[in-house]
């Protein structure tokens, strides 16, 4: 049997790949202050470790508080760029093969940054990436959910330019009130573009915005998902539709969404025979990039050899990367696992 120690290096040395990052959920507090001081941005707080103080959060909202003043540091092309390489640095030497990133172009826009000034900066970022390590990617642009309905319908217009670098769509922010159906029909024409589409749900908000997500705006993979447990209706739903749930192990537990890892219910989730995987959501503020969700899913939650190697089997299987890539990396997982 393998222990603890043997099952956490598997882990790292097993190739991952993260569907739920938000990129500016990477924000570091020292990269944070030091594009601050390159761009003579005023931040609230006064040091490092006083930010650092402040990735307390009780709930979502006290979380996106902080999201969204850490954005206000971010006003030009390289900005975006040294956020996204910096992130990407980091979960290559973390084994992590394919990358499928949010933005959030309204909390830009809103402030006067332009939209082509953050899409070039980020993909810019992920064609490096792809030259130097062959890691490849998907980049997602979400909707603020806070917003309305028209000003995602703005966003659509201003991406329309670059929408051969856009491969789907996301909904994201503030969950409660502010249900999927809200945005059915910005969701239909990002559709009939041909762009995939995700949306979170089930994270804070209940069984119904999942439902939402589903039947309204026809989402190809749900993001958390956590609360989609509590109807066995839904639950068989999601399998016969064999959508991906996109899990944040260490995010819903910064976020209270589970009071301990313990009894987190990524284990029932497979049990259940759902497409659960394993990501980082905001890694910055929460704790934790790939390698340290694994480590806790196996320290704390007792995930077992056959569940990590299922967790890394649907991360693979569940991407929207091309499907011999797709197998490329399956071998090779397979491999790892056999030996």
């Amino acid at each position: 049997m393998d222990n603890t120690a043997s099952l956490v290096a598997l882990s790292q040395a097993m190739p991952k790949t993260e569907l739920h990052l938000h990129i500016e959920g990477t924000f570091e507090p020292e990269q944070m202050f030091a594009i601050a001081q390159r761009n003579q941005v005023a931040l609230k707080y006064d040091t490092v470790d006083a930010l650092k103080d402040a990735y307390q959060f009780t709930n979502l909202q006290d979380f996106l508080d902080l999201y969204y003043q850490g954005m206000s540091v971010l006003l030009h092309e390289a900005d975006f760029y040294d956020l996204t390489m910096a992130y990407l640095n980091k979960v290559h030497s973390e084994n992590v093969v394919h990358v499928e990133i949010f933005f959030d172009p309204q909390g830009h826009t809103e402030r006067g940054i332009p939209f082509d000034v953050q899409i070039k900066g980020i993909r810019r970022a992920l064609e490096d990436a792809k030259k130097q390590w062959g890691m490849t990617y998907q980049l997602i642009m979400s909707f603020l959910r806070h917003l309305s309905e028209d000003s995602a319908f703005q966003t659509l217009k201003e991406a329309t330019p670059f929408l051969d670098w856009i491969d789907g769509v996301g909904l994201d922010s503030s969950e409660v009130g502010h249900p999927p159906e809200k945005f059915a029909n910005v969701f239909k024409a990002c559709r009939d573009l041909g762009l995939k589409v995700t949306a979170h749900a089930g994270e804070e908000g209940p069984p119904d915005y999942v439902w939402q997500a589903l039947d309204l705006i026809h989402v190809d993979r749900i993001d958390h998902g956590n609360r989609a447990l509590e109807d066995e209706k839904l639950i068989a739903e999601i399998k016969h539709r064999e959508l991906t749930l996109t899990v944040c192990p260490l995010s819903n537990l910064k976020l209270c969404v589970v009071d301990d890892m313990n009894d987190h219910p990524i284990r029932k989730m497979l049990a259940l025979g759902l497409m659960a995987t394993v990501n980082s959501d905001d890694p910055a503020y929460f704790g934790g990039y790939m390698n340290d969700n694994y480590q806790a899913l196996i320290e704390q939650s007792k995930i077992n050899r056959n569940e990590l190697y299922q967790l890394a089997k649907n991360g693979i299987t569940g991407s929207w990367m091309d499907e011999a890539t797709k197998r490329i990396h399956l071998d090779t997982l397979t491999h790892l696992f056999q030996a």
